[in-house]
């Protein structure tokens, strides 16, 4: 009995020991101030934060602070305050301002690795080498292969889009075109067509000069798909990008694909910090380069104006950004007049918003103006109805998809609210690195905004809302879509 009580005195004394060294080691001070160097980093350097500061974001800023600033008081170890941080970042409502990998120091002489060798004979060796690899689901976000009346005519496997048609109870025909990702390393089978393309042609393989090859493989996919779809007499087609998380700016590019109306790409601004100074650059090197390549007077008009409106905004960078310290104190109505943090950067599209299909013949100087204009022999393979169905999981490049449709008058969303990540990325930005934690952010450097002058990180509502119900079968989520789509067309 002694012996059992003198071993219980001893566990619990050594336990309050190890409590009292853990406790010792738990600096909330050091976490207070790696929340503010954070808040500081955005402050200096985030594109969407004057929008989080206003009401019509949805986020009170200052009160998500004040929990955060309680949260960190009231923490009683390194987990707290890490959950008080981590919390912080989920209230902002950004996809793209988010927790990076925990890296160890770097060694002291780091391991180098020599790029891949490309086995010109060994296409699916080299595109896996080049990262090429399925990453989205091939199957329609929702399961309308499994409903009645639907024909499916490429299965995202073979074929690297899933599509199908579904003929509804009263006859009307729809087609559906599934585009699980913007970005062309998700479609292997894509690639490995590009590398034999490139082949025959005589032409040697690279990791450059295959990417692009393989982007074009895909946009004549899509587009000869729609091109079917017309030819079968499809009244509406839906285009399924629920739980597409982006991608590129195939985004933008696709959209053209579904009309032959004028299409303009989103408004593009950058934050006015140092990181956006290479987007800049990149841009006038571009310009000037395209300047030389003997332009007609029209693409020399397009050409020298701008470079301007690029030059002057690359000389905004080096003035100081406006104090954006206000979010954490007060909301302010959004006014891109007022202090943003922000400078114009032309389009979503290149430094213009619309270039007519062949207003400039020379594709080198159209690829600086405008990159959609790069796949005009696409533009139009569909001039019907069209529908873009969203999630709560489309993201990012999806969402420039379905907000420069919609607002372009080219398609109705239907579905369910996007999930928010806007532009994030015009150019490689150094993550935010907390001093104390080493605790890794990025923090998105662009800014794309809606006809209404919105910016895109709000998310994109849909036009027929079709939300999952409590119990709801799948399928029958499905039908309803479906059944939204046939009514609106209809209407």
């Amino acid at each position: 009995m002694r012996n059992g009580f003198l071993t219980a005195t001893i566990t619990l004394a050594a336990l309050g020991l190890a409590c009292a060294a853990h406790a010792a080691t738990f600096d909330r001070a050091a976490w207070q101030s790696d929340y503010a160097y954070l808040k500081t980093a955005l402050e200096k350097t985030d594109a969407n934060l004057a929008w989080l500061g206003s009401p019509q974001s949805g986020v009170d800023l200052p009160d998500l602070d004040r929990r955060t600033q309680a949260a960190l008081s009231t923490a009683q170890s390194d987990a707290d305050a890490k959950q008080a941080i981590l919390a912080f970042v989920a209230g902002v409502h950004d996809g793209h301002f988010s927790e990076l990998p925990y890296l160890e120091a770097a060694p002291a002489k780091p391991v180098s690795v020599p790029d891949p060798v490309l086995d010109q004979n060994d296409p699916v060796g080299g595109c896996a080498a080049l990262g090429f690899a399925l990453v989205q689901r091939t199957s329609f976000s929702t399961p309308f292969e499994a409903l009645p009346g639907f024909h499916l005519e490429a299965d995202g496997v073979q074929q690297d889009y899933r599509a199908g048609t579904i003929v509804m109870p009263d006859n009307t025909k729809l087609g559906i075109v599934r585009i699980s990702w913007f970005r062309q390393q998700g479609f292997p089978s894509a690639c490995q067509k590009a590398w034999a393309q490139l082949r025959k042609d005589g032409t040697t393989v690279s990791d450059s000069n295959l990417g692009e090859k393989t982007a074009y493989v895909l946009f004549a996919e899509i587009a000869d798909q729609l091109k079917r779809f017309k030819a079968e007499g499809v009244q509406a087609v839906i285009v399924d990008v629920g739980s597409n998380t982006g991608g590129n700016d195939a985004g933008d590019f696709m959209a053209r694909f579904f009309t032959d109306k004028p299409v303009y790409s989103a408004r593009l601004m950058m934050a006015t910090a140092p990181g956006s100074a290479g987007y800049f650059d990149d841009e006038i090197d571009a310009l000037k380069k395209a300047l030389t390549l003997k332009p007609t007077p029209l693409a020399r008009k397009y050409l020298e104006t701008s470079l301007a409106q690029f030059e002057r905004g690359k000389a905004s960078l080096d003035k100081p950004r406006c104090d954006l310290s206000w979010v954490w104190r007060e909301q302010r109505s959004w006014n891109l007049g007022g202090c943003t943090g922000l400078t114009q950067a032309g389009s979503a599209g290149g430094p213009l918003r619309y270039l007519p299909a062949h207003a400039i013949e020379n594709l080198d100087i159209v690829q600086a103006l405008h990159w959609p204009a790069m796949v005009r022999d696409y533009w139009g393979a569909w001039t019907g109805p069209v529908y873009v169905l969203t999630n709560h999981k489309t993201y990012s490049s999806a969402e420039m998809f379905s907000a420069v449709t919609h607002d372009n008058g080219i398609a109705r969303t239907v579905g369910e609210t996007t999930g928010g990540d806007g532009c994030g990325f015009m150019t490689d930005a150094e993550p935010v690195v907390l001093p104390h934690s080493r605790l890794r952010f990025r923090i998105p450097n662009c800014v794309r905004l809606r006809a209404d002058g919105t910016d895109e990180v709000a998310g994109i509502a849909p036009d027929l809302p079709v939300l999952p119900e409590e119990g709801e079968d799948d399928n029958v989520h499905a039908w309803r879509v479906l059944q939204a789509v046939t009514s609106d067309l209809h209407r």
